[in-house]
């Protein structure tokens, strides 16, 4: 007889699974590599070492501070709405993804909340090491976001003999980005590619379920009566 796996027990294993594969790859590289150094692991896939500061129409202190401060409360949102779907019993799958999507808003905010009080600074060829907490490179909820996964899958230059743009480089996907990252890009497009209806449904109060299920009601005694 099969058991059926608890959907909150699910979510939290996507949560914590996200977590921890997040966060050791970016203690291994904040602890192995200088800022801007890079490792090729195979072609058009590098390891390559940045930190996103994550600042606000560039104010320092008041933006990062805002910024931190605006992700703890998207992150208790998310968790909020997740226990809702799971109390309402919603497909496994739409569970899975808003769980993607909690997970890689947790990870980048454990950088920009703790980073900055645990670890030393990075930069260009120096590789940080942990410091007692408090004794780090930046205050509370000012740390900065690790980046290390690039994919530069075409890097190449135009001839120099084409009009106007000749000698000019051309990099296909130049973002860097974290496995955080990539777990909310992943949630999100598997939501709009096969949840938005139920993203949507979801999103609605109890008093415009009701609405729409009385038009549904409505409808389906109108094509019995046609019938």
């Amino acid at each position: 007889m099969k058991r059926n796996i608890p959907k909150s027990l699910i979510a939290i294993l996507v949560v914590f699974l996200v977590l921890l594969i997040d966060q050791l790859t970016k203690i291994w590289v904040k602890t192995h590599m200088g800022l801007y150094e890079s490792i090729d692991i195979a072609p058009g896939f590098k390891i390559y070492f940045v930190e996103n500061n994550g600042m606000a129409f560039g104010i320092e202190a008041v933006g990062k501070l805002f910024l931190s401060a605006f992700r703890i409360i998207a992150v208790i949102a998310i968790i909020i709405y997740l226990n809702k779907l799971i109390k309402q019993n919603y497909k496994t799958g739409f569970i899975v993804c808003i769980s993607l999507i909690l997970a890689g808003a947790s990870g980048n905010i454990i950088d920009s909340v703790f980073y900055g009080t645990i670890f030393e600074a990075s930069y260009p060829g120096h590789v940080a090491s942990f410091v007692p907490f408090g004794e780090g490179y930046a205050p509370l909820l000012h740390g900065k976001v690790v980046d290390m996964l690039y994919f530069p899958i075409i890097e190449t230059s135009i001839p120099e003999w084409v009009p106007l743009v000749g000698g000019k480089e051309v990099l296909f996907f130049r973002f860097i980005f974290n496995i955080a990252d990539a777990s909310i890009t992943i949630g999100v497009i598997i939501l709009l590619l096969f949840y938005r209806k139920t993203l949507s449904y979801s999103l609605l109060s109890k008093k415009e379920r009701e609405i729409l299920a009385q038009k549904k009601l409505a409808k389906e005694k109108g094509l019995n009566n046609e019938i």
